[in-house]
């Protein structure tokens, strides 16, 4: 037994689950990348997970593991979008019911893929209204399993099997860099680094505005903040998650922040130099590499793209602000 919520063996079980559902996605390079980063970086791209974001992974970890009687009663889930469609996906693979507490201002893209995956959508405002407080009510009236987008063993175990790939794909690493918003994934990325790479430096990466992860490890207690205004709306938590929590401040060795410009910085690199859509949150790690947040000079870095679901519009507009990539 553990004192923290998982153990990579739960990561390692997490795994053979997924094993034939979950994509095993790719890890990219670019010389371009190393030349202005002076590392060797290699990109998980979970960009070309299903639904297009890692959350898949933690999702049908915790249905799987779902009992008959929570099946028949069903799943419910709050979520901005990735959790949402995960959850939904994952639902109709096991033939279960799912409702999903989605904000009313989350991308549309998001809201349409998690309907089109069969999940009941109810908005609520994000600004305005609890989120949790709403899952929790409809989870009694109804019967359903509330599944939490992070703070939750099971998700948590699932998303860190994009950390145990990566290093079975790109070998030993020096640094491991991955978004942070409640958690979950650095939670279940970071047990998996320690026990693949214990040397490994493990670093969570948020938004500016919502760097209420950095406040907590630095005081030592969790920090709660209103809704963060950024262009990484899946990292606009307002607090980390109790299981989570006590995961980071035993196992990451820091946190730091982005700015809303610099995740547009790096989503207009990805698209003209690698040719690939990653929404603003699947920036934040890559954004402090390329922004120099982090010491990486002739290092190898683990660098997590964490999703793609973003609005085609709004990805244009936001791309065309960035300075071009230079040769």
């Amino acid at each position: 037994m553990t004192e923290l919520a998982i153990s990579y063996d739960d990561v390692v079980q997490a795994h053979r689950r997924l094993e034939g559902v979950a994509h095993r996605t790719p890890v990219m390079t670019s010389t371009t990348a190393d030349a202005a980063s002076g590392a060797q970086l290699f990109f998980k791209c979970e960009n070309f997970q299903r639904m297009g974001a890692f959350k898949f992974r933690g999702a049908y970890n915790a249905i799987a593991q779902f009992t008959p009687e929570q099946r028949a009663g069903g799943v419910i889930a709050f979520s901005s979008g990735n959790h949402a469609q995960a959850i939904a996906l994952s639902a109709r693979l096991f033939g279960v019911r799912a409702v999903i507490v989605m904000p009313r201002d989350a991308p549309a893209i998001k809201i349409a893929a998690t309907r089109g995956y069969g999940g009941e959508v109810v908005l609520y405002d994000r600004y305005t209204e609890d989120r949790e407080a709403i899952g929790r009510r409809l989870a009694q009236e109804q019967g359903l399993t509330l599944i939490p987008p992070y703070d939750h063993p099971h998700v948590m175990a699932g998303q860190g099997t994009a950390a145990k790939e990566l290093f079975e794909q790109a070998g030993p690493l020096d640094v491991l860099l991955t978004p942070l918003g409640g958690g979950g994934l650095l939670s279940g990325c970071a047990v998996a680094a320690r026990a693949l790479n214990p040397d490994c430096l493990v670093i969570g990466v948020e938004p500016e505005a919502g760097n209420d992860g950095q406040r907590s490890l630095r005081t030592g207690k969790i920090v709660h903040i209103d809704t963060p205004a950024t262009l990484a709306d899946g990292a606009q938590t307002q607090h980390l998650g109790q299981l989570t929590f006590p995961v980071l401040r035993s196992l990451v060795d820091d946190v730091v922040t982005v700015s809303d410009a610099e995740l547009v910085e790096a989503m207009a690199f990805f698209a003209s130099r690698m040719k690939m859509i990653v929404e603003p949150t699947g920036c934040l790690a890559a954004a402090a590499v390329f922004a120099k947040r982090v010491a990486v000079t002739g290092k190898r870095v683990g660098v997590l793209l964490s999703g793609g679901n973003v609005d085609l519009a709004r990805f244009a507009a936001l791309v065309q602000t960035a300075q071009p990539a230079q040769d």
